[in-house]
């Protein structure tokens, strides 16, 4: 359990949260390619290896070098989306997607943080247009996603203008920290990923949840505590009657996670390349 009610006259905490693996039990872009697939976005041969790579995610997560592939991609992949059509697409099909597969374990600790006056900041690499919809359902206070630029006719340029990675994940929870007056020292932070230890060294609270191999590594050396979330639970269950609306989601830097639902076909190429060599 965390402590009591912050002293409202300290300094103001918050609780930073990874999404992927940590706050939901899959990969929160690439869980839509079926609906980018029947939206028009991708086509049939993107939704099989979009298969493939959520499997190679579960499996082991993404590397450092894999993500840079990843990013690299997912630039040239959007190029030409249209931004509404990708917002419609998800707010069409959120609840049926992403409500199934949110960890308990990690909705009762979002509960806990609000309920001791802690901000919760969700803090992903996928972007604004799949991150805050689904920040907003979790009843998050902010919002931190990869940015892209949006051409004059409302369509991605396929150009990365911000991207919520590593150690800018660690400068963004900074510059809350001086913009909202958080006290990093007291705050807490999330993560299933080793790419996330600049983020997770940044607070005074780091956990590692679901952690891959090096973050685990990491953890026992650095004495963080590890935590187990295993329960996916759909939040009308735990909400029958949605009496309290979502907090909403104030956007810190937001951007396209739609794009990096084909991303993992990365994953896909690279593998397939390690096995044939």
């Amino acid at each position: 359990m965390l402590k009591g009610v912050e002293n409202h006259l300290s300094p103001r905490t918050a609780a930073f949260f990874d999404l992927d693996k940590t706050v939901i039990a899959k990969s929160s872009t690439l869980t839509f390619s079926k609906s980018f697939y029947q939206g028009g976005l991708i086509n049939r041969r993107a939704v099989l290896r979009t298969a493939y790579s959520q499997f190679v995610f579960l499996a082991g997560g993404a590397d450092h070098e894999q993500m840079e592939r990843m990013r690299k991609y997912l630039s040239a992949l959007c190029r030409g989306w249209n931004v509404q059509q990708v917002k419609e697409i998800v707010a069409e099909t959120l609840h049926d997607l992403i409500d199934p597969i949110i960890y308990d374990e990690a909705a009762t600790l979002i509960e806990e943080h609000h309920a001791s006056g802690r901000d919760v900041v969700i803090v992903s690499t996928s972007g604004a247009e799949v991150v805050e919809p689904i920040g907003e359902l979790l009843g998050a206070d902010r919002v931190v996603a990869t940015r892209m630029v949006v051409g004059d006719d409302g369509c991605f340029t396929g150009e990365v203008e911000y991207y919520a990675y590593g150690p800018t994940k660690a400068e963004a929870i900074r510059e809350l920290a001086a913009s909202e007056g958080y006290d990093l020292a007291r705050c807490y932070a999330y993560s299933d990923s080793v790419t996330d230890v600049p983020m997770l060294e940044a607070v005074g609270h780091p956990h590692a949840v679901n952690p891959d191999r090096a973050l685990r590594r990491e953890a026992l050396a650095r004495e963080w505590p590890i935590l187990d979330f295993h329960r996916p639970v759909r939040l009308k269950q735990r909400f029958p009657a949605f009496s309290v609306p979502p907090r909403p989601a104030l956007v810190a830097a937001a951007a396209i996670g739609a794009a990096a639902a084909t991303a993992g076909l990365v994953w896909y190429a690279s593998r397939r390349r390690s096995t044939v060599a």
